[in-house]
């Protein structure tokens, strides 16, 4: 068993009347987590709070077994988590490596250590020779790739990453999408997103929170999220496709209206956890399968329905 890398516990903040977090309680464990939520749902707050960089009007968090409301736990911090925000935090007239290695000092590193690191994050976000340049003369993308070179300079054992893939073109949006997939999913680092655009959380995390007005409506992995209300499988036929049809409605599973060639959707009856039975309904009707694959909800779908069931409540 691993202990939760994030706790909190009745969390509340507020901006004069503005209530951006309502008593949030959570529970964060290691892995690629993916933080979701309309604009103004409280995830930047959730994020400062996290860092020491606010401070909390009630309730109490813990990031690595540190309190961030503490100041000899905000310089522990410093070491164990690294911020990539989502408004620059760029020094003008500096250039690229010399940003990086600074940062890496501030995290506590020598400076011998904090330039080698400085390097070769830069190595692995893909900055080439342009680590020597002002950093006036960088491109959004390549600050964004910048931005979260500091936040990997001193080896963090928790990475927050606030809109990374915010201002960027297709091709800069997909660079950074597989430095975070790669991050997360190959090194095994832990990494908290916290993002408005719910493809780039599909893609790169393993685990999902949404916020809606300061509170979790919607928590758990995206694989058993979008796994779809019942059991549906897609299947692939040839021959007597009107008959197929028909032989799955009199066997009582629901098949789903045409949408396309040679293909079938089909809800399985109650009860019915193994397609195998499908072949046998095929066979009657002189038709043949050429594929079978399970069909789940978007993590769209499942997110637009949380919103909704919250807004009925």
């Amino acid at each position: 068993m691993t202990s939760p890398l994030i706790e909190i516990e009745g969390l509340e903040k507020s901006y004069g009347k503005h209530r951006a977090l309502c008593g949030l309680d959570l529970s964060v464990e290691p892995g690629p987590i993916g933080l979701l939520g309309p604009n103004g749902s409280g995830k930047t707050t959730l994020l400062k709070l996290l860092l020491g960089l606010l401070r909390p009007d009630a309730g109490r968090a813990r990031v690595a077994g540190l309190d961030p409301s503490r100041r000899g736990d905000r310089l522990e911090l410093r070491r164990a988590v690294g911020y990539m925000p989502e408004s620059d935090c760029l020094i003008p007239g500096m250039t690229g490596v010399e940003i990086v290695g600074t940062l890496g000092r501030l995290s506590g590193m020598s400076a011998a250590d904090a330039m080698t690191r400085a390097h070769e994050v830069l190595d692995y976000v893909g900055i080439e020779e342009a680590r020597y340049r002002a950093l006036d003369e960088y491109s959004t993308g390549m600050k964004q790739r910048l931005k979260l070179a500091q936040a990997l300079v001193h080896d963090p054992k928790l990475l927050l990453l606030d809109e990374p893939t915010n201002g960027l073109d297709p091709k800069g949006r997909r660079h950074m999408l597989d430095l975070i997939a790669d991050l997360g999913q190959v090194q095994g680092k832990n990494l908290l997103l916290c993002s408005h655009l719910l493809p780039d959380v599909e893609r790169t995390c393993r685990d999902v929170v949404v916020l809606q007005r300061g509170s979790v409506i919607l928590s758990g992995s995206i694989a058993e999220l979008t796994r779809a209300e019942g059991r549906r499988v897609r299947l692939e036929v040839s021959g007597d496709e009107a008959r197929l049809r028909a032989e799955l409605e009199l066997a009582g599973h629901a098949v789903d209206p045409l949408r396309e060639d040679h293909v079938v959707i089909v809800r399985l009856a109650e009860g019915v956890t193994d397609a195998d039975l499908l072949f046998g309904i095929a066979a009657r009707a002189q038709a043949r399968l050429v594929s079978i694959g399970e069909v789940r909800s978007s993590l769209e779908e499942v997110f637009m329905a949380g919103l909704t069931r919250d807004e009925t409540a």
